[in-house]
């Protein structure tokens, strides 16, 4: 395995577990966040927002608040982009508008919202 793999593969290591200690919330919530791109030439990074994050009133700040700690912690990034999928991509978030309780659904049927997990 050659250094510049070894290095590349850290730096992706790193990223994920910058996730997974700075937001944990973003799982325990239903969410996912993953690693879509990661260029090492110029220091930039994607990440996408799937599941419950797609939708969720607080990704926006969720976004913003791994934007501006990526950076500052893992010095090889110097740009992320982020995202929840909800500009109608096929990205993890699958581009759906969240329903709400009593909302009607195209079956012409109230939703009733989601199930409690107890």
């Amino acid at each position: 395995m050659s250094t510049e793999t070894q290095d590349g593969d850290d730096l992706e290591d790193r990223v994920s577990n910058f996730l997974r200690r700075n937001f944990p919330q973003i799982q325990m919530h239903g969410g996912s966040a993953a690693i879509q791109e990661l260029d090492r030439e110029t220091g930039e990074v994607t990440i996408a927002l799937g599941g419950a994050c797609s939708g969720c009133g607080i990704s926006p700040m969720t976004i913003q608040a791994i934007k501006s700690r990526m950076v500052k912690e893992i010095p090889e990034i110097e740009q992320v982009n982020a995202h929840t999928g909800m500009d109608g991509g096929d990205d993890m978030g699958g581009g759906m508008s969240p329903s709400f309780p009593g909302e009607t659904v195209d079956d012409g049927e109230a939703d009733e919202g989601p199930e409690a997990p107890f």
